[in-house]
């Protein structure tokens, strides 16, 4: 388990297998040089490598040159130290992204439709190639169940349609907006989408077929 070092600061890694140095590796220096590196690194370049220091190149001796194991009390404050920091990491996380609640990203691989008559409110239906199949393999399709459109013409219904390449979705939106279903004309537009609440609150989404964004989307800057 990783931990805080000496210093209150983010723990550092051994620089030879990159993993962050273990409670017992804190004070652990098996070389005079004072070259630090993990206990499972320096056993392994002892009994599979040729023994030598990675800095300078002295053979390492039978024991650490300084290795003074922490005590119980010591490693119970760095695991306290270690989670109020963590605590208090995610809470500022957490509120950077408050700002992005309201936040709505253009999704390049999703197309928003509107004026579907009611009888093609199915996702299975618009699945098919009749409909949108026929532009590229479809991720979901999602019925838009709080909204309505009542026009001259009726009630109507959208729909989200997720592509698994934002080239088909692109090719499906200059294919069907304007056309003529059932007398009504149909729209269709790039879909935008939220952040997901756990990444807001910076949790794991338990969604594996979550459509919410889990990272923060790149807004181009403006020429």
């Amino acid at each position: 388990m990783s931990v805080l070092n000496q210093s209150g600061e983010e723990q550092v890694e051994c620089p030879l297998c990159m993993e962050p140095l273990e409670v017992d590796d804190l004070n652990f220096f098996p070389c005079t040089c004072g070259y630090q590196i993990c206990r499972f690194c320096w056993h392994r370049i002892r009994t599979d490598e040729n023994g030598l220091c990675p800095a300078c190149r002295k053979t390492y001796p039978e024991n650490p040159a300084d290795f003074k194991p922490l005590t119980q009390e010591e490693v119970a404050k760095l695991k306290a130290e270690k989670r109020q920091k963590d605590q208090q990491r995610k809470q500022r996380i957490t509120e950077n992204r408050k700002h992005l609640a309201n936040v709505r990203v253009v999704q390049k691989n999703l197309v928003f439709v509107v004026g579907l008559p009611l009888r093609l409110a199915d996702p299975e239906m618009l699945k098919k190639h009749e409909y949108f199949g026929k532009f590229g393999k479809i991720h979901k399709v999602v019925i838009n169940q709080s909204t309505t459109y009542a026009g001259s013409q009726g009630p109507s219904a959208s729909a989200y349609v997720t592509y698994q390449k934002s080239d088909d979705a692109l090719r499906a939106i200059q294919t069907v907006n304007n056309i003529a279903v059932d007398g009504r004309t149909v729209k269709t537009s790039l879909g935008t989408t939220k952040y997901c609440s756990h990444f807001m609150k910076n949790q794991p989404c338990p969604k594996a077929d979550c459509m919410y964004l889990h990272e923060l989307a790149i807004v181009p800057s403006k020429l």
